[in-house]
């Protein structure tokens, strides 16, 4: 529109140009073209013109209520422009349809909060589709100030969650940008110090299963020890598998059943099973029914019997201990009074 306001705004200059050229001619031409003129009929304006008029000023008002939006969409929150706004979303990636409904999550907040909190997440390397979802799911986030969203990206950047491993983050558990920082750290603590992760492993876990950061740090930290110490299974091989992102009840059922059948056994010290034992990804990233029939050769009666078992086991007073562990404390307590 303001090309049209500036087109129309040369039609004067235009129309100016034969008198222009006349004044470059030499003087007798001059003399027989001013006669000539003067002889001619006198040109009424071109018919449209007042069309061009009213274009022009039609544009001017466009172009002024633009600027005028634009101006009022940083005034204030309750200013109706959202123009400028609405420009800066699609020029990060967004779509016109993601552009309003972004910009009519939180009517009574300024649009300018908006546009930050977007822009930390597009630092980190998250697309703009992941952006929209995780906004749109969880409004709340907008709630949080800028600089508690920078603060909170800039720690993320440090743990190795950026370059694109944000999105799965962002979409699993969007709460990593609301959580308390003691929350975020007590996980980590589990993690790096009474697991013995590696900053690298951390970062793959919080990658690979972004769920860790709403476990109680206590029951992670039993979900590891049953993992490395009951079934014998390495860090890597925790990491790479996603161990830690299955329940411990879908765990136990199911490395406890395979190795009442005999095809699971823990580890010696030096690594050694008598029978080869499955990969964890045929024990726990399978459905049921291939679990089943792959992997534990079974029925589905005999392992829906098997867990009811187990959880009547499970169900026990922690005071009453299992009958080979009691035996060996006997055998311990009677070598210590010898």
């Amino acid at each position: 529109m303001a090309a049209l306001a500036r087109q129309a705004c040369g039609w004067p200059r235009l129309l100016a140009r034969p008198w222009a050229c006349g004044a470059r001619l030499a003087p007798g031409e001059r003399r027989r073209t001013t006669a000539a003129s003067s002889r001619r009929p006198r040109l009424e304006p071109p018919r449209d013109e007042p069309r061009v008029q009213a274009q022009e000023s039609q544009g001017g008002l466009e172009f002024s209520q633009h600027r005028l939006e634009e101006q009022g969409a940083s005034a204030g929150p309750a200013s109706p422009g959202l123009g400028l706004f609405s420009r800066a979303l699609l020029d990060m990636g967004f779509s016109e349809d993601h552009a309003k409904e972004l910009l009519g999550l939180r009517p009574g907040s300024h649009p300018r909060q908006l546009l930050d909190i977007v822009s930390e997440l597009i630092l980190l390397g998250v697309n703009p589709e992941p952006v929209f979802v995780a906004l749109k799911t969880n409004p709340q986030l907008l709630k949080l100030p800028v600089a508690q969203v920078r603060k909170r990206c800039g720690h993320l950047r440090k743990l190795g969650l950026g370059e694109g491993k944000m999105k799965r983050v962002l979409l699993c558990c969007p709460d990593i940008l609301t959580m308390h920082q003691r929350d975020l750290e007590a996980i980590l603590e589990v993690l790096k110090d009474k697991c013995l992760f590696t900053v690298q492993q951390v970062t793959e876990i919080l990658h690979r299963c972004p769920y860790v950061l709403r476990e109680d740090p206590d029951e992670l930290e039993y979900k590891f020890q049953y993992a490395y110490f009951r079934m014998g299974v390495a860090h890597a091989d925790i990491v790479t598998s996603g161990f830690l992102q299955y329940s411990i009840t879908k765990i136990k059922q199911r490395h406890v059943f395979l190795e009442r059948l005999g095809r699971y056994q823990t580890p010696d010290k030096k690594g050694q099973t008598q029978v080869p034992n499955p990969l964890l990804k045929d024990i726990l990233r399978v459905s049921e029914a291939e679990f089943l029939a792959r992997t534990a050769c079974s029925s589905a009666e005999e392992f829906d019997v098997f867990k009811k078992l187990l959880a009547r086991e499970e169900e026990e007073p922690e005071g009453r201990m299992p009958k080979d562990r009691s035996d060996s404390l006997d055998e311990d307590e009677e070598e210590e009074e010898e």
